[in-house]
Protein backbone atom coordinates (compact mmCIF):
# COMPACT_ATOMS: atom_id res chain seq x y z
CA UNK A 1 0.00 0.00 0.00
CA UNK A 2 2.92 2.34 0.96
CA UNK A 3 4.15 1.84 -2.70
CA UNK A 4 1.16 2.06 -4.17
CA UNK A 5 0.90 5.98 -2.57
CA UNK A 6 4.41 7.04 -3.19
CA UNK A 7 3.88 5.97 -6.85
CA UNK A 8 0.17 7.26 -7.47
CA UNK A 9 0.72 10.71 -4.88
CA UNK A 10 0.89 13.68 -6.90
CA UNK A 11 -2.23 12.40 -8.81
CA UNK A 12 -3.87 10.89 -5.49
CA UNK A 13 -2.60 14.54 -3.84
CA UNK A 14 -4.76 16.44 -6.40
CA UNK A 15 -7.70 14.34 -6.61
CA UNK A 16 -8.23 14.95 -2.70
CA UNK A 17 -7.36 19.03 -3.15
CA UNK A 18 -9.85 18.47 -5.96
CA UNK A 19 -12.81 16.92 -3.52
CA UNK A 20 -12.44 19.21 -1.03
CA UNK A 21 -12.78 21.85 -2.98
CA UNK A 22 -15.74 20.92 -4.88
CA UNK A 23 -17.09 20.27 -1.07
CA UNK A 24 -16.17 23.90 -0.20
CA UNK A 25 -17.90 25.15 -3.44
CA UNK A 26 -21.06 22.96 -2.31
CA UNK A 27 -20.92 24.48 0.98
CA UNK A 28 -20.82 27.91 0.30
CA UNK A 29 -22.12 27.59 -2.87
CA UNK A 30 -25.47 26.68 -1.11
CA UNK A 31 -25.28 29.26 1.16
CA UNK A 32 -24.85 32.05 -1.13
CA UNK A 33 -27.44 30.70 -3.47
CA UNK A 34 -30.20 30.36 -1.08
CA UNK A 35 -29.25 34.34 -0.27
CA UNK A 36 -30.30 35.09 -3.95
CA UNK A 37 -33.51 32.65 -3.71
CA UNK A 38 -34.77 34.89 -0.35
CA UNK A 39 -33.50 38.06 -2.48
CA UNK A 40 -36.30 36.87 -5.66
CA UNK A 41 -39.16 35.90 -3.38
CA UNK A 42 -38.50 32.07 -3.63
CA UNK A 43 -38.07 28.87 -1.27
CA UNK A 44 -34.71 27.91 -0.08
CA UNK A 45 -32.60 24.78 -0.88
CA UNK A 46 -31.36 21.90 0.36
CA UNK A 47 -28.20 19.84 -0.15
CA UNK A 48 -29.46 17.44 -2.51
CA UNK A 49 -31.85 19.95 -4.65
CA UNK A 50 -29.35 22.13 -4.71
CA UNK A 51 -27.01 19.48 -6.27
CA UNK A 52 -29.80 19.48 -9.30
CA UNK A 53 -29.45 23.09 -9.90
CA UNK A 54 -28.21 25.60 -12.33
CA UNK A 55 -26.11 27.23 -10.05
CA UNK A 56 -24.35 24.71 -8.99
CA UNK A 57 -24.03 22.97 -12.78
CA UNK A 58 -23.29 26.58 -14.26
CA UNK A 59 -20.35 26.82 -11.51
CA UNK A 60 -18.95 23.35 -11.59
CA UNK A 61 -18.79 22.98 -14.95
CA UNK A 62 -17.93 26.49 -16.46
CA UNK A 63 -14.83 26.35 -14.36
CA UNK A 64 -13.99 22.28 -15.81
CA UNK A 65 -14.88 24.18 -19.44
CA UNK A 66 -11.96 26.70 -19.03
CA UNK A 67 -9.35 23.99 -17.65
CA UNK A 68 -9.74 21.26 -20.17
CA UNK A 69 -9.69 24.24 -23.12
CA UNK A 70 -6.48 25.87 -21.87
CA UNK A 71 -4.98 22.33 -21.38
CA UNK A 72 -6.00 20.96 -24.08
CA UNK A 73 -4.57 24.06 -26.31
CA UNK A 74 -1.41 23.62 -24.30
CA UNK A 75 -0.76 19.82 -25.13
CA UNK A 76 -1.61 20.97 -29.17
CA UNK A 77 0.09 24.30 -29.41
CA UNK A 78 3.46 22.77 -27.90
CA UNK A 79 3.63 20.09 -31.06
CA UNK A 80 4.60 22.75 -33.47
CA UNK A 81 4.89 26.38 -31.25
CA UNK A 82 8.37 26.80 -29.70
CA UNK A 83 9.28 29.53 -26.55
CA UNK A 84 13.04 29.81 -26.16
CA UNK A 85 14.39 28.90 -23.00
CA UNK A 86 11.02 27.67 -21.43
CA UNK A 87 10.57 24.50 -19.71
CA UNK A 88 7.20 23.58 -21.16
CA UNK A 89 8.76 24.25 -24.76
CA UNK A 90 10.00 21.48 -27.27
CA UNK A 91 14.09 22.22 -27.72
CA UNK A 92 14.62 24.36 -30.61
CA UNK A 93 17.87 22.98 -32.04
CA UNK A 94 17.84 18.88 -31.29
CA UNK A 95 15.62 16.43 -32.15
CA UNK A 96 12.49 15.67 -28.96
CA UNK A 97 11.94 12.43 -27.63
CA UNK A 98 8.66 12.57 -28.18
CA UNK A 99 8.74 13.01 -32.36
CA UNK A 100 9.87 10.12 -32.32
CA UNK A 101 8.10 7.52 -34.50
CA UNK A 102 6.11 5.23 -32.51
CA UNK A 103 7.50 1.33 -32.64
CA UNK A 104 5.74 -1.74 -31.64
CA UNK A 105 8.89 -3.61 -30.55
CA UNK A 106 9.54 -1.19 -27.93
CA UNK A 107 9.48 -2.84 -24.61
CA UNK A 108 6.10 -1.90 -22.84
CA UNK A 109 4.95 -0.56 -25.67
CA UNK A 110 0.92 0.13 -25.18
CA UNK A 111 -1.62 -2.14 -27.26
CA UNK A 112 -2.31 0.56 -29.89
CA UNK A 113 1.09 1.01 -30.94
CA UNK A 114 1.43 -3.19 -31.33
CA UNK A 115 -2.21 -2.60 -32.77
CA UNK A 116 -1.09 -0.20 -35.61
CA UNK A 117 -3.22 1.36 -38.08
CA UNK A 118 -6.45 3.32 -36.94
CA UNK A 119 -6.17 2.49 -33.47
CA UNK A 120 -2.58 3.75 -33.40
CA UNK A 121 -3.38 7.37 -35.22
CA UNK A 122 -5.86 7.74 -32.88
CA UNK A 123 -3.40 6.58 -30.27
CA UNK A 124 -1.19 9.36 -31.24
CA UNK A 125 -3.56 12.53 -30.62
CA UNK A 126 -5.70 10.71 -27.35
CA UNK A 127 -4.73 13.37 -24.90
CA UNK A 128 -5.68 15.89 -27.00
CA UNK A 129 -9.13 14.62 -28.69
CA UNK A 130 -9.65 13.64 -25.07
CA UNK A 131 -9.55 17.19 -23.42
CA UNK A 132 -11.37 18.93 -26.48
CA UNK A 133 -13.86 16.54 -26.07
CA UNK A 134 -14.04 16.93 -22.05
CA UNK A 135 -14.06 21.13 -23.02
CA UNK A 136 -17.17 20.40 -25.46
CA UNK A 137 -19.04 18.27 -22.74
CA UNK A 138 -18.28 20.87 -19.98
CA UNK A 139 -19.34 23.73 -22.23
CA UNK A 140 -22.52 21.77 -23.29
CA UNK A 141 -23.63 21.79 -18.74
CA UNK A 142 -22.17 25.04 -18.53
CA UNK A 143 -24.80 26.10 -21.04
CA UNK A 144 -27.54 23.73 -19.69
CA UNK A 145 -26.80 25.16 -16.52
CA UNK A 146 -26.65 28.79 -16.99
CA UNK A 147 -29.29 28.65 -18.78
CA UNK A 148 -31.45 26.79 -15.81
CA UNK A 149 -30.43 29.65 -13.15
CA UNK A 150 -31.12 32.51 -15.40
CA UNK A 151 -34.55 30.87 -16.04
CA UNK A 152 -35.38 30.34 -12.13
CA UNK A 153 -34.56 33.89 -12.00
CA UNK A 154 -36.29 35.11 -14.33
CA UNK A 155 -39.51 32.89 -13.07
CA UNK A 156 -39.17 33.95 -9.43
CA UNK A 157 -39.21 37.79 -11.07
CA UNK A 158 -41.80 37.27 -13.49
CA UNK A 159 -39.64 37.93 -16.64
CA UNK A 160 -39.74 35.67 -19.55
CA UNK A 161 -38.36 32.64 -20.34
CA UNK A 162 -35.17 32.51 -22.26
CA UNK A 163 -34.81 29.07 -25.31
CA UNK A 164 -31.45 27.92 -25.78
CA UNK A 165 -31.01 29.47 -29.12
CA UNK A 166 -31.72 33.18 -27.58
CA UNK A 167 -29.50 32.36 -24.66
CA UNK A 168 -26.47 31.37 -26.98
CA UNK A 169 -25.64 34.76 -27.87
CA UNK A 170 -26.54 36.57 -24.23
CA UNK A 171 -23.91 38.43 -23.18
CA UNK A 172 -23.97 36.11 -19.13
CA UNK A 173 -23.19 33.28 -20.92
CA UNK A 174 -19.96 34.68 -22.66
CA UNK A 175 -19.07 37.09 -20.05
CA UNK A 176 -19.26 33.75 -17.39
CA UNK A 177 -16.86 31.87 -19.76
CA UNK A 178 -14.10 34.51 -21.03
CA UNK A 179 -14.00 35.71 -17.35
CA UNK A 180 -12.62 32.06 -16.72
CA UNK A 181 -10.75 31.45 -20.21
CA UNK A 182 -8.49 34.69 -19.67
CA UNK A 183 -7.05 33.37 -16.56
CA UNK A 184 -6.13 30.12 -17.65
CA UNK A 185 -4.43 31.95 -20.52
CA UNK A 186 -2.88 34.00 -18.21
CA UNK A 187 -1.41 31.15 -16.00
CA UNK A 188 -0.03 29.39 -18.94
CA UNK A 189 1.51 32.16 -20.43
CA UNK A 190 3.68 32.98 -16.62
CA UNK A 191 4.72 29.67 -16.16
CA UNK A 192 5.91 29.27 -19.98
CA UNK A 193 7.42 32.54 -19.59
CA UNK A 194 8.55 32.23 -15.87
CA UNK A 195 10.11 28.71 -16.60
CA UNK A 196 12.69 30.87 -18.66
CA UNK A 197 14.56 32.42 -16.02
CA UNK A 198 13.03 30.81 -12.32
CA UNK A 199 13.57 27.43 -10.88
CA UNK A 200 12.33 24.73 -9.21
CA UNK A 201 14.70 22.44 -7.49
CA UNK A 202 13.41 18.68 -7.89
CA UNK A 203 9.73 19.98 -9.81
CA UNK A 204 9.40 18.01 -13.15
CA UNK A 205 7.79 21.74 -14.77
CA UNK A 206 11.51 23.39 -13.97
CA UNK A 207 14.77 23.59 -16.10
CA UNK A 208 17.68 21.88 -13.37
CA UNK A 209 18.61 24.87 -11.20
CA UNK A 210 22.07 25.33 -13.40
CA UNK A 211 20.61 25.42 -16.54
CA UNK A 212 21.25 28.51 -18.19
CA UNK A 213 18.57 30.32 -19.41
CA UNK A 214 18.48 29.89 -23.06
CA UNK A 215 17.84 26.42 -22.50
CA UNK A 216 15.07 25.04 -23.89
CA UNK A 217 12.73 22.33 -22.48
CA UNK A 218 12.76 20.15 -18.94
Amino acid sequence: MKKWLYNNSLSVVFLLLFLLGLGGQIYFGLLEYNKDLQEWGGETMNFYRYLHSGHFIEATFENWESEFLQMGLLVWFTIFLRQKGSSESKDIDKPNEVDRTPSPDREGAPWPVRKGGIWLNLYKNSLTISLILLFAASFVLHVYGSLHDANTQNRLEGKPIQQVGEYLTDSRLWFESFQNWQSEFLSIFAIIVLSIFLRQQGSSQSKPVDAPNSETGE
